[in-house]
Formats: C-alpha cells, sequence, structure tokens
C-alpha cells in the first residue's frame, strides 16, 4: 500500500524555524519527482516547492524562495522540507505528493498521490 506521512509541523513563533519530512512506504521514492504544498483556511491550495526525481532541479513559489529548502534523502525514502525565517503568513496545512515519472529533471504538472498533510502555524 503506497503511503506518504508528513511529520514536523506544529507551533513556531514569527522568524522560527520548522523542518517538515515526508516518509513514504509502500514504494521506492527514487522514482519519483516530488513537491509540497500548503493550503491556508478560506485560500485555495498552492504549490511551495518541488524536487526533481534526479534531485538536481528545485522550484520554490517566489512567497518562500531564500527561506525554505526542499531536499531528498532516496536512502532514507525520505523527503524534506526546511523552513526558515517563518512569517504568520506561512501558516497553512503542508502537504507532500508525488508523481512517477521517467524524466530525470524538472517537476510534473500533475500529482498521482498525497499524504493527509500536517499543520504548521506561526504566531506569537
Amino acid at each position: 500500500q503506497l503511503q506518504l506521512v508528513e511529520s514536523g509541523g506544529g507551533l513556531v513563533q514569527p522568524g522560527g524555524s520548522l523542518r517538515l519530512s515526508c516518509a513514504a512506504s509502500g514504494f521506492t521514492l527514487e522514482d519519483y519527482a516530488i513537491g509540497w504544498f500548503r493550503q491556508a483556511p478560506g485560500k485555495e491550495r498552492e504549490g511551495v516547492s518541488c524536487i526533481s526525481r534526479s534531485g538536481g532541479s528545485t522550484n520554490y513559489a517566489d512567497s518562500v524562495k531564500g527561506r525554505f529548502t526542499i531536499s531528498r534523502d532516496n536512502a532514507k525514502n525520505t523527503v524534506y522540507l526546511q523552513m526558515n525565517s517563518l512569517k504568520p503568513e506561512d501558516t497553512a496545512v503542508y502537504s507532500c505528493a508525488v508523481q512517477r515519472t521517467e524524466v530525470r529533471t524538472g517537476c510534473p504538472t500533475t500529482y498521482g498521490y498525497w499524504g493527509q498533510g500536517t499543520q504548521v502555524t506561526v504566531s506569537s
């Protein structure tokens, strides 16, 4: 059974940091591109970052560039999102998603499997 489980969310003060993890089970992440998404209350889901199958290509939303870093550890079958200099507007449920692809570079436009998400709240 394919499963993605996010962890690492929580309550943090503005300016703080969190590292989200997305652990895969039931399949091998090395064949997949991975994306992180977020959805705040009353807002549409938005793409935050993605990493290519090879790990050589990454993309970030303008709102998080320079603050967030996506990485993958295929040996641990896990993807990470390091979030620094957090702002209240980063508050959302963060979810990871994967898409199997033969293309080793770039990020896909659609994702086939999604995790349940982890809550990130940035507040003083």
